[in-house]
């Protein structure tokens, strides 16, 4: 489905002119990291990254960065600035729940709980899939207690029950929230397109049920940029507040994107499913990465090289050089990122 731009979205708020879509074609990735066991290159990972500067120029960019591609969870963030903009009154742990892709903690289930009590609805109202809870030990429990999918447990119900908070505060219609046509869902499309910078290449349905916005990797990293360095009382440094201060709300516990944001001060980041992540810094500095293969062991290192590349501590940094491979029980070797993201190699290797 093609996107066309409408302005439905909340009133008063001026979107800034965009550029064009980006095209839809197969990306031209590159090699991200190198799996090395024993000294010999086993295996490659392929994907694109983008690193961009303080003044918003691109630094550092590897593989395709301005192909269409779907940021799944990681353009939460942004919608949930769409939200506000269109008068959510959440703050704290509760809008960090709204910008989540949580494991279904009970801090999790409690807060979208209370989201629904606050609009007057119930887990019936939601639209996102049932599922069990996304963190594995949640999951593991859930399943020993006998407990069966929910739309609650799903990692995605803060954001829905936030959408659904959002309709009945603009009178809008409940049933079909998740419609691409909805008045919500094409106030969120246009603030996609203010703070990416670019035309929405194509809609499709996200894991969850919610509509999925194609965008590239450089708007994605450009949008996260313009949240991090939003002034004091704007819907975006709402977001970005909230979900730095409760990093876990966003996530879980032991979750790696949480951990990145409590080892970077001041750092705003979120993950998406098939190896994507982006994160800021309050100055702009922001960097994105998409791993072809959607492989997480790829995803952490070579996000934490890139931050690094961007200026971030190295030592800051550390835990996120990825797990080791083992050989007998042994350390036998490791996952590298690509030499282009070395603090010290010219932006022009690769």
């Amino acid at each position: 489905m093609t996107y066309h731009p409408t302005t439905t979205g909340a009133p008063g708020t001026p979107v800034a002119p965009v550029a064009a879509a980006p095209a839809i074609r197969e990306p031209l990735h590159a090699p991200v990291a190198h799996l090395v066991r024993g000294g010999v290159i086993e295996g490659i990972h392929y994907g694109s990254v983008v690193v961009l500067g303080a003044d918003g120029e691109v630094e550092l960019q590897l593989g395709d960065i301005e192909a269409a591609f779907y940021p799944r969870s990681a353009l939460k963030p942004v919608q949930a600035v769409a939200m506000l903009r269109a008068g959510l009154p959440l703050d704290g742990a509760l809008l960090s729940l709204t910008a989540a892709s949580h494991s279904g903690e009970e801090r999790h289930l409690a807060g979208a709980r209370r989201i629904l009590e606050l609009a007057g609805a119930t887990e019936d109202d939601l639209r996102n899939v049932a599922d069990m809870p996304y963190g594995p030990a949640v999951r593991d429990e859930w399943i020993r207690d006998g407990c069966r999918p929910s739309r609650l447990a799903q990692n995605c119900s803060g954001k829905h029950a936030a959408m659904l908070y959002t309709c009945k505060l603009n009178r809008w219609s409940l049933d079909d929230y998740v419609d691409p046509a909805h008045p919500l869902q094409q106030a969120i499309a246009e603030i996609v397109e203010d703070l990416t910078g670019q035309a929405i290449a194509r809609v499709t349905v996200d894991g969850c049920g919610a509509p999925l916005f194609s965008v590239s990797l450089h708007g994605l990293a450009r949008a996260l940029a313009r949240i991090t360095t939003a002034a004091e009382g704007t819907p975006e440094r709402q977001v970005a507040d909230a979900m730095r201060e409760h990093a876990e709300m966003a996530s879980g516990a032991g979750r790696d994107v949480a951990a990145l944001m409590r080892a970077v001060p001041g750092l705003l980041s979120k993950d998406g499913f098939e190896g994507v992540q982006v994160a800021a810094l309050p100055d702009g500095r922001a960097v994105a990465v998409k791993i072809a293969d959607g492989a997480d062991r790829a995803r952490v290192p070579v996000t934490a090289a890139a931050l690094a590349r961007v200026g971030v501590d190295p030592v800051a940094l550390a835990e996120f050089a990825g797990a080791p491979l083992l050989g007998g029980g042994d350390v036998v070797g490791h996952i590298r990122p690509a030499r282009a993201l070395d603090p010290l190699t010219p932006s022009s290797y690769v």
